[in-house]
């Protein structure tokens, strides 16, 4: 499909993310293929945001400016708007926004306020919108906590999740805050819960533009250690450190403190979407190019690997040009434990795992690798995540080979890097651009890079 303002509506949304600040309102969406903010614009007393933005990562749209007319299509719903009307069009049916629908710079904006009435008529499914805290639930996404105490000693505050969380933790005297800026937390039942401890007094949880916290209270300082492949954070009272020597018959203070798990390391995933921006591919029909394919792929690969509690960095994650050499460095410079670069093909079926083709090179001088042969000392590893991904493919009744082959960035990278090349599947070329035909392929390579996480070490 034809994205004629596609391009540059996505460049201005990122310039626009990218100077986000903390003053700014935005809007977290969390759904099964994705989780993004958008920048929320006030206008004439009322918030909105692009409609054209929101449903771009959950499917496939374009839309068409005529003077005030404003028309839209995401996969076979069409969309019709005009410009400081509140009534328009979805799929035949009429239907009325909470405030005038407005056009700028050939965005459509659509009242915050409106979301969760107008959503499901474009998705066929129900929302949950926190609209006071512009929050959007989209699917069975949440997560919920649930706090256990235990007494010890040590004394501890045990909280579990049903999916692996990333929070930003920061302490203060008596207190810990977690704060969750990409999970679907939702409230534990209770904005407030008191304990009967003589280390923890109360747990709060609270949402606010588009991030969720919850804070834990203390008679002590208070550390935090995650467990369970990042489904449990333990609180405990942080240690007391002296600089004392012990003296004779002195209990050694290591003995008395809680001896607590170290924080879980993520491993960083780099998921590179091939191609982008004036770049478009390969030509997989005359409409449709391999620059988007492999965008909406990564973003379903990134979804899969932070379920199985990767961190994961996005080399783009728009319709933007960047060179070779800027992805090899940007995965360098991250010290990232493998890198997956993804395409798409229109011959064949099934998918094409592919590994680095060293040139003939001079060996690295000292502590400096040789730019076109950087990838050697990680070539074995990747070796072994291409067959192991390809096995979990053909699981998936996804006909599947690796091979090696002169595919830059790959000589560049410090760190295991393979190449995905994702190819029609039963129902041809329509497969490459259905959601559930790339989750199933990219729930494979998630499956299969997960079974490396301890030999996916951060690269020095």
């Amino acid at each position: 499909m034809i994205r004629k303002t596609l391009a540059l509506l996505l460049a201005t949304v990122t310039l626009l993310s990218a100077a986000m600040s903390a003053d700014e309102k935005q809007l977290s969406v969390y759904a099964p293929v994705a989780t993004y903010t958008l920048l929320v614009l006030d206008r004439s007393g009322h918030e909105y945001v692009g409609l054209l933005e929101l449903l771009d990562p959950l499917g496939r749209v374009s839309s068409q400016t005529s003077g005030s007319h404003w028309a839209i299509r995401f996969n076979a719903i069409d969309g019709e708007f005009v410009a400081g009307k509140r009534r328009c069009k979805i799929h035949g049916r009429d239907f009325d926004l909470t405030a005038p629908f407005l056009i700028e710079n050939a965005r459509g904006l659509v009242p915050l306020a409106s979301l969760a009435a107008l959503l499901p008529r474009f998705l066929g499914s129900a929302v949950n919108f926190r609209e006071s805290a512009r929050r959007l639930f989209i699917g069975e996404v949440g997560i919920q906590p649930s706090f256990q105490l235990e007494s010890g000693p040590p004394s501890r505050l045990v909280l579990n999740f049903n999916a692996p969380v990333n929070p930003t933790i920061a302490t203060e005297p008596g207190r810990l805050r977690m704060i969750f800026k990409r999970d679907p937390i939702l409230s534990p039942g209770s904005q407030s819960i008191s304990f009967d401890s003589k280390v923890f007094t109360q747990a709060t949880y609270s949402e606010n533009n588009g991030i969720a916290e919850l804070d834990v209270a203390g008679n002590l300082p208070l550390m935090a250690s995650f467990a369970n492949n990042g489904r449990t954070i333990v609180v405990a009272s942080a240690p007391t450190v002296t600089n004392a020597a012990p003296g004779p018959g002195t209990p050694n203070p290591s003995q008395q403190q809680p001896s607590l798990a170290p924080p879980m390391r993520r491993p960083l995933a780099v998921v590179d979407a091939a191609h982008g921006g004036d770049e478009r591919g390969a030509a997989l029909t005359e409409m449709l190019a391999e620059k988007d394919v492999t965008l909406g792929f990564a973003r379903l690969l990134r979804h899969e690997l932070e379920q199985r509690g990767f961190a994961v960095l996005m080399l783009r994650d728009s319709d933007t040009a960047i060179s070779l050499d800027q992805r090899a460095n940007s995965a360098n410079t991250a010290h990232a434990g493998i890198y997956v670069s993804l395409h798409a093909i229109s011959q064949g079926a099934g998918a094409r795992v592919y590994t680095s083709l060293l040139p003939r090179e001079d060996p690295s001088k000292g502590v400096f690798r040789a730019w076109n042969s950087a990838q050697a000392p990680a070539l074995p590893v990747s070796v072994n995540i291409s067959a192991t991904i390809v096995a979990e493919l053909e699981k998936k009744q996804f006909p599947s080979h690796s091979s090696a082959a002169s595919l830059r960035p790959l000589n560049n990278l410090m760190m295991p890097a393979v190449a995905v090349e994702l190819a029609p599947g039963p129902n041809g070329i329509s497969d490459l651009i259905s959601a559930n035909y790339q989750q199933q392929a990219a729930a494979a390579i998630a499956t299969a890079i997960a079974s490396f996480r301890d030999r996916l070490e951060p690269q020095p």
